[in-house]
């Protein structure tokens, strides 16, 4: 049964990877397997990641460690602080802000090219999509937040993916996977699930119609909509834990 709780741009597991070290660099693989920790949430956002726990973890010397490192701190996921050490990225919301406008246009660019492909292959991507939904419906009938986030991710990375262009899909790998950063606190709360379907079934209509123009504004507009519900349930969150702590200080105090 496929797993519809992993993220579509993680690595492959350690241990199948490690099968190919002929093929692969040392610090690639210790790279993938600090960005799976990250992207999973077990190194958090803020979090200091200790060199010689990775390289004791992984069997290998710090070297290919520091060499990882410098790889994701340019990819923008890690940052290094003098004296201090390297600590797993925290967005503000400014940076937020711009990745979502960034990945708005992205994701335009990429309806606009999936609502034009050959009928084969839009074929074929409909029948994913369609599936993408329906797993999409499930989980929000059981109230599965981190499974529908993760199967509403793999709607958008088949339709970027179908559009065959290899420096988008570099380009917007790095974007959601940063912006995967900012949504790790927030994959408990229903950010407006059943809104967010029907956005994509839209979407999956303008495709099957080759409605380009209406594709690309389709999708932007979501992608900028799913911003705006995840700022304001983010706001409504933090309002809601303040006024918890005010409340247990005047418990505490009285």
């Amino acid at each position: 049964m496929k797993d519809r709780t992993s993220l579509p741009w993680l690595p492959a597991a350690q241990p199948q990877r490690l099968s190919d070290l002929r093929d692969t660099s040392l610090a690639k693989l210790v790279r993938d397997d600090m960005l799976a920790h990250i992207l999973n949430g077990a190194l958090a956002p803020g979090q200091r990641i200790n060199e010689p726990d990775v390289a004791t973890r992984l069997g290998v010397s710090r070297v290919p460690v520091r060499e990882a490192l410098r790889e994701l701190e340019s990819s923008g996921l890690v940052v290094a602080r003098k004296n201090s050490g390297v600590f797993v990225r925290q967005l503000d919301a400014p940076e937020i802000r711009d990745l979502y406008q960034l990945r708005a246009l992205l994701d335009g660019f990429a309806g606009r090219q999936t609502a034009q492909l050959p009928k084969a292959r839009k074929s074929a991507l409909l029948a994913l999509l369609v599936d993408s939904v329906t797993a999409m419906k499930a989980a929000a009938r059981q109230h599965a937040v981190q499974r529908y986030y993760s199967e509403n991710l793999r709607f958008h990375w088949a339709l970027v993916e179908a559009c065959g262009n290899q420096t988008l899909t570099e380009t917007y790998r790095g974007i959601v996977q940063k912006l995967h950063l900012s949504r790790l606190k927030n994959l408990s709360q229903d950010i407006g699930m059943q809104v967010s379907i029907a956005e994509h079934l839209k979407i999956v209509q303008a495709v099957r119609k080759g409605d380009a123009l209406l594709c690309e504004a389709l999708m932007a507009r979501h992608v900028s909509d799913a911003h705006s519900r995840l700022s304001s349930g983010s706001q409504a969150g933090h309002e809601e834990r303040s006024s918890l702590n005010s409340s247990e200080t005047k418990n505490e105090t009285t």
